[in-house]
């Protein structure tokens, strides 16, 4: 996805964008009688990653640039604005990620291939100009992967940090924070991978020996993205078991960071399954295997996950539920209708049977969250980092009865039962921030005959980290540039769901943007992207029109021409 997009777009966009009106009706379901969690509570848990309230001196004022820097206090003098460092200091000192609607801090997610297989920054001159550009635009930082498969990839225990080293340091000198992603899957195969990274060479090899290391589907095809979580106790890596294997990478980075910890690194982001989502390999897309927006199929067929069914299916009572997963809930790229499993009357999900097997299937997944966040936990404490966890947005189908695209990737989550709230409760245990996609998205935007939901979907996971009280951080799920996206973006964030409720209002504690790559440097791309970070900033207190603060921006595209044209080349050469 860092330099070619265009496959990307169509696969989850649906229907083209149309033009209208913006509703408040999709926020304005009651929140639970939970105790309301202030905005103080949710967003102390952000600014304890170390976010000063003074803002860096601009990259671009400094003395790499000084003919920019020149021309910038300039232009500001004679048109009577604020400079680029004064800007950031307003809206810095308002309260970026603060309580009482003091704004949303926005972060960009860098290129997935920004370090190469031979572990150096990718495009060196390209990746410095960027990050220039995108501090001039008041981002708050970047998210970078930190991938298994480059860092351990020739043996076990044995980590190169090449390419991060450099990367890590080039963030801090120029005052980004980073939000770094343990990326424990393959890339290639999701939607918007755009290269390929392995899982370590090592690893693969015990996968050859051991097929049931990978998931498996009810007709044998095994997904390689990421090791199956019914592996998760047993030593069948070299010795060590995947938990173990994920820690000592956790362990290994921070070792090997720590002078960064809690100051350039300011989050920890731990991936538990395929793209570093929570979730089961339930629509992979590798040679063509699934396609939006079919229902997907169950991933609990290797020999270790049926090895739990037994015993769950012997300590229920029921012995002869333990030897397979529903027969009858279709192929990938079913809908619900046209299986009996997922069907809204008299569907096997609504059985007694349905709820033991969705139950098992659902707390497999809650457990896989439980070891490897205790683990993370553990090994970061006190270093001034938060942790947090990322939940895939599965809106399509969402409004069946049966939810099953959302069943199959393991959220038990039906119109009779709240599937978000278990895992809400699991992230507060272990103080961790809910970070969830599909932000940018709106309902009437995607095709309803499949009952498309995703604002919905989002209102229904706020209520959920309401009432667990935890933070709530989001991104988008597709590369969006329209004005359209951003406003969505700033609503959902807003978090809508306490204005008949008293007390202070609440925020996401930030929203990260997917992502850098030549299309947002783009000059019209450019500046509704500044406009977009101004207005997260502002926050919801703010009652200026998008207008007032595009024309605002537009100043800044102007004063930054150079670096961000400069930034663009780099990135398509």
């Amino acid at each position: 996805m860092a330099l070619n997009l265009s496959h990307q777009i169509g696969v989850l966009a649906g229907a083209p964008i149309k033009s209208g009106e913006i509703t408040d009706s999709s926020l304005s379901i009651s929140p639970p009688s939970a105790r309301m969690m202030t905005p103080k509570a949710m967003n102390r848990n952000y600014k304890a990653h170390g976010t000063d309230p003074s803002p860096p001196m601009s990259p671009i004022l400094g003395g790499t640039r000084a003919d920019l820097s020149v021309a910038c206090k300039a232009f500001a003098l004679e048109n009577g604005v604020e400079t680029i460092e004064e800007q950031q200091r307003t809206y810095k000192e308002g309260g970026i990620g603060g309580e009482g609607g003091g704004g949303v801090p926005v972060f960009v997610m860098m290129p997935l291939d920004s370090v190469t297989m031979g572990n150096t920054v990718n495009r060196r001159k390209a990746m410095k100009a960027s990050l220039q550009a995108l501090k001039s635009a008041g981002v708050e930082g970047i998210m970078i992967d930190v991938w298994w498969g480059l860092v351990e990839k020739e043996s076990p225990g044995s980590y190169n940090w090449g390419g991060y080293n450099e990367l890590l340091e080039m963030a801090k000198k120029l005052g980004l924070k980073v939000q770094a992603v343990m990326s424990f899957h393959q890339c290639g195969g999701n939607v918007g991978d755009s290269v390929t990274i392995p899982l370590p060479q090592w690893v693969i090899e015990e996968v050859d020996k051991d097929p049931d290391l990978a998931y498996t589907d009810q007709w044998g095809r095994r997904n390689c993205e990421y090791i199956s979580l019914g592996a998760d106790t047993l030593p069948v890596l070299k010795g060590r078991t995947p938990v173990q294997c994920y820690a000592d990478f956790m362990r290994a980075f921070r070792d090997n960071f720590k002078h960064l910890l809690g100051e350039t690194i300011v989050e920890i982001q731990v991936g538990m399954g395929p793209a570093g989502e929570l979730r089961y390999p339930s629509y992979p897309e590798q040679e063509g295997t699934w396609k939006f927006p079919g229902i997907g199929a169950f991933q609990c067929y290797d020999k270790y996950s049926l090895s739990s069914l037994k015993a769950a299916a012997e300590a229920y009572g029921k012995p002869e539920w333990g030897s397979t997963g529903p027969t009858d809930a279709g192929h990938y790229n079913n809908w619900p209708e046209d299986t009996r499993f997922f069907k809204k009357e008299g569907g096997g999900w609504n059985t007694e049977y349905g709820d033991f097997f969705l139950s098992w299937y659902s707390q497999m997944l809650l457990d896989h969250g439980e070891r490897i966040l205790s683990s993370a936990k553990s090994i970061f404490e006190n270093t001034g980092v938060k942790i947090s966890v990322k939940i895939a947005g599965i809106h399509w189908h969402y409004g069946t009865r049966s939810h099953a695209p959302e069943l199959t990737a393991g959220y038990y989550n039906t119109r009779f039962r709240d599937g978000y709230l278990p895992i809400a409760q699991m992230l507060a245990r272990h103080n961790a921030i809910f970070n969830f996609t599909c932000i940018e998205m709106r309902d009437h935007e995607q095709p309803q005959d499949a009952l498309c939901a995703p604002e919905k979907l989002v209102n229904q996971v706020a209520l959920a980290t309401l009432a667990a009280e935890v933070p709530l951080a989001g991104e988008n799920a597709l590369p969006r540039y329209d004005d359209y996206a951003h406003e969505q973006i700033l609503k959902a964030s807003a978090l809508n769901l306490d204005q008949n409720n008293e007390g202070e209002p609440r925020e996401m504690c930030a929203f990260t943007y997917l992502r850098m790559n030549p299309e947002l440097f783009q000059a019209d791309n450019w500046g509704k992207f500044v406009a977009f970070v101004k207005k997260m900033g502002e926050g919801r207190d703010s009652h200026r029109c998008w207008e007032e603060v595009e024309r605002e921006a537009e100043h800044f595209v102007h004063v930054t021409q150079p670096l961000v044209q400069e930034a663009a080349v780099a990135l398509t050469h």
